[in-house]
């Protein structure tokens, strides 16, 4: 059985486009991170240890955006589940990655890549930090 865990709405500040203004005065980016990973084990034991520690995700998930420029949304959310996958105990892991203020000739509220990746067993079977 695989349980789930939700990081909705993550809005940070960052330098990721492939225009030079995008580069040189950066954009709003909001992000939607949904964990699929066992949390039996911590629903019975009710300690940190067991789960997945949301502030590390928090903070792993900030410091790339605001810390990384990439020119497409695409690496950016793909960058963002390898690091997951790689150092949390999940099984899959979906992205939403938001512009807020895309370069268009007309109004749009954002755009928005969305990636899911997989791994048959976490690579990663204690929760970092912990």
């Amino acid at each position: 059985m695989k349980d789930v865990i939700r990081l909705v709405g993550l809005t940070f500040y960052g330098y990721h486009g492939v225009t030079a203004a995008e580069k040189e005065t950066g954009r709003q980016f909001e992000v939607d991170c949904e964990i699929e990973a066992d949390l039996s084990e911590a629903g019975h034991s009710d300690l940190l240890r067991d789960t997945i520690d949301y502030s590390q995700v928090y903070r792993m998930i900030r410091e790339t955006v605001e810390g990384t420029a990439y020119s497409l949304l695409e690496g950016l959310a793909g960058h963002l589940a390898a690091n997951i996958l790689d150092r949390f105990p999940a099984y899959r892991v979906t992205l939403k990655v938001r512009k807020m203020q895309p370069p268009l000739a007309g109004p749009v509220r954002y755009i928005e890549v969305q990636v899911t990746r997989y791994q048959e067993k976490p690579s990663n079977l204690t929760n970092p930090g912990n």
